[in-house]
């Protein structure tokens, strides 16, 4: 036993003596076992007191003596140490280990998971749905400036800290990306690579393949061919607000808005999406390659290929998977 519980235990000893014969009993029933029956996730409100603690903490099955827990809470002043906050209750967990637990502030995490590839609005949607935050998410982040990863945070936590945490973390890691990039790239700065990372991120869900597919946009960009990339159209039709509920059309590829990469040379204007780290670190340390096309495989991968040529035979075999599929439904 450490200098401190003992320290606690002599002041619960004193404090029953000092209500009555009563002293053992009190103390045997503040130490033992408790009630509960399985782990307990508990929130505590701000500004609560001892009074409703004891009597939730008792409708929660934690602890079958209120008035002894709150007696004990008073007489060694511990009311003001009590911490707002939600906390987790091991099953069978003694009155005085509820009370050290009420007062370590060691609240439960939680986690918010912000996906690779999601669109902001989509990301803010969330985060609004989110249980456990608080406020309402008056930030406006721009396409691409929240990193997606896993964030913790408290029972309480305000919703606009997190949106920050997330700015935050898409600056520090985008630039420290960017000081490790290859030499000689056709990408001028970190928002650059935001951009061309974000169609990365669009154009493949596979990591191993992330690399390969960013070598074909900085093979075009060298050359100077369009990206011609589908996701940047999808993109300019809905302004990154809704997903686009129906296949790309071919009258699509000639839509005028500044992000259809059929159209118009070089990066669109901004991200189409929030990308994770590892296509951001794809772009700025692509593959070698001679690869200019892409298509998907049908098999939840991509072909790759050098001439026009071999793409198109690689779009044959794809159109024929299709029909195959569509044959045996």
């Amino acid at each position: 036993m450490n200098r401190k519980n003992s320290w606690v235990t002599a002041l619960i000893l004193i404090t029953f003596a000092a209500v009555g014969g009563g002293g053992l009993f009190g103390y045997m029933n503040f130490t033992q076992r408790g009630p509960l029956k399985s782990d307990l996730i508990i929130i505590i409100p701000k500004g609560s007191g001892i009074d409703f603690i004891s009597r939730l903490l008792e409708r929660k099955g934690a602890i079958s003596q209120p008035i002894l827990f709150k007696l004990t809470v008073l007489i060694l002043r511990l009311e003001k140490v009590m911490r707002a906050g939600e906390f987790s209750i091991p099953k069978e967990s003694s009155p005085r280990d509820i009370l050290s637990i009420l007062r370590s502030g060691k609240m439960v995490i939680r986690r918010f998971v912000a996906v690779e590839g999601l669109y902001t609005a989509e990301i803010l949607g969330h985060l609004r749905r989110t249980d456990g935050l608080t406020g309402i998410v008056t930030e406006t982040p721009k396409e691409g400036e929240l990193l997606p990863e896993t964030y913790h945070y408290n029972f309480g936590d305000n919703r606009n800290d997190l949106v920050r945490r997330m700015k935050v973390a898409m600056k520090n890691v985008s630039e420290e990306l960017w000081l490790l990039r290859e030499v000689g790239l056709p990408i001028k700065t970190p928002l650059e690579a935001i951009i061309l990372a974000s169609i990365v991120e669009k154009e493949t869900g596979l990591v191993e393949e992330r690399r390969r597919v960013a070598s074909v946009f900085i093979n075009r960009l060298r050359l100077g061919m369009r990206l011609q990339s589908d996701p940047t159209v999808i993109y300019g039709l809905t302004n990154g607000n809704r997903r686009l509920s129906r296949p790309l059309k071919r009258k699509d590829l000639k839509s005028l808005n500044p992000y259809n990469t059929y159209l118009n040379k070089g990066l669109p204007p901004g991200p189409i999406a929030n990308p994770g780290r590892a296509s951001i670190k794809a772009v700025l340390n692509p593959i070698e390659s001679t690869d200019l096309y892409f298509v998907a495989d049908g098999k939840g991968g991509h072909a790759f290929s050098t001439t026009l040529s071999e793409h198109n035979k690689n779009v044959k075999v794809l159109r024929k998977l299709e029909r195959e599929k569509m044959q045996t439904r």
